[in-house]
């Protein structure tokens, strides 16, 4: 077959019976009444369900384990100074937005609540401590809000109070600050590749019995998402979140000051194209790359964040960039450097060491995070 059909493209597939027989049964009954009747499934879908069907997708699952010792980790896994920094950034936004007597800051998708840990920790050595802060967490996962509720414990006295949201609507219109970190990449996002005739779509299919495979639905059975690059090379593949896209959106409607603070790793579109046919889907267990398509519910699924559509869609809900770039950058405008220091001054040379070596770590083991700030966009009078 040549290039210009989509079934030369290459693709994931199952690694075979062996891989098909670990296949949570149960799991595998939801993702085939979920698809159609042929066994087709968008990935996007195929996505929501092994990462969040509850009992048994990957975030979901008692056994889900974040952190070295885990399946993954964050930044927040490395060391508590990338919270305090954070701290520190919140603090002098709070001090721009004229000092309110009331500040949120709301942390979506929070995981485990190493990082809110840490940022209520800085808060509190802060020189207003504690006062008029409060730490809401949005987190949909009951095992993760379970292991959330034990690492942070019933709130002291003089420490910041916290509690769970359903939602980021729920909480009103925000004057705070709206915390991301790594929750984009997590968004379900459908695959998508170029052919000859159009933009095809990159599904699984469930068969009854047997491996979990990719299958394809050309662009005369498909429904694409809006915007695609017209100009693509045949043959180039690109992940696309219409959920992610749309949250984004919603930012526009729930926030209404301070800032909004989304931290994660990706490119812009021109980058995720250069990739050409093989896309930047990755399925991570026990810190090692597996297929995507084996045994689903027990490896995190994720895509590098195309920041070219975050940051359109960003502006059509009506939110202005505040800053845009490497990681690396934004801890060092944040002052990561006086953070450091001032923590540097009440450790023991152990724990100095450490955080020398977790600055350096932030500056330059990150190289592929971005980080966009956004605000309310002003009103010209």
């Amino acid at each position: 077959m040549g290039p210009d059909d989509p079934a030369s493209v290459p693709v994931e597939t199952g690694n075979g019976a062996s891989l098909a027989r670990s296949v949570d049964p149960v799991l595998r009954r939801r993702l085939r009444v979920a698809a159609d009747g042929d066994g087709y499934l968008p990935f996007d879908q195929f996505m929501e369900i092994s990462l969040y069907d509850p009992g048994r997708g990957f975030y979901d699952r008692a056994s889900t384990r974040l952190g070295r010792e885990g399946d993954f980790y964050t930044a927040a896994h490395v060391h508590g100074l990338f919270g305090a920094t954070l701290a520190s950034h919140f603090r002098e936004v709070r001090r721009s937005e004229g000092s309110p007597v009331r500040f949120p800051i709301v942390e979506v998708g929070p995981g485990d609540g190493t990082l809110a840990a840490d940022i209520r920790t800085a808060l509190r050595r802060g020189s207003t401590g504690a006062n008029g802060w409060e730490y809401v967490l949005v987190e949909r996962s009951a095992a993760l809000r379970a292991v959330i509720s034990s690492r942070l414990g019933v709130a002291q006295p003089g420490e910041v109070p916290w509690r769970f949201s359903p939602s980021v609507g729920s909480e009103g219109p925000i004057q705070g600050i709206l915390l991301a970190n790594e929750l984009l990449d997590a968004f379900p996002f459908r695959r998508l590749v170029k052919t000859a005739s159009g933009w095809a779509e990159l599904g699984v299919n469930i068969p009854a019995e047997g491996p979990i495979r990719t299958e394809v639905r050309g662009p005369e059975r498909t429904q694409p998402p809006a915007a695609l690059p017209a100009d693509a090379p045949v043959g180039s593949v690109l992940e696309v979140s219409p959920a992610m896209e749309s949250w984004i959106r919603e930012l526009g409607d729930n926030v209404a000051g301070g800032r909004a603070v989304l931290i994660d790793y990706g490119v812009e579109e021109g980058a995720l194209l250069s990739r050409g046919g093989t896309g930047t889907i990755e399925a991570i267990r026990d810190h090692r790359p597996v297929d995507p398509l084996s045994r689903p519910g027990t490896a995190d699924i994720s895509a590098w964040v195309n920041f070219t559509r975050v940051r359109r869609a960003a502006e059509a809900a009506g939110l202005e960039e505040i800053f845009y770039g490497p990681l690396s950058d934004a801890l060092v405008t944040w002052g990561i450097d006086d953070v450091r220091a001032r923590l540097e001054a009440d450790a023991g040379p152990v724990e100095a060491t450490k955080l020398k070596l977790a600055q350096k770590s932030f500056l330059f083991g990150f190289s592929t995070f971005k980080v966009l700030e956004l605000a309310p966009r002003r009103r010209s009078a």
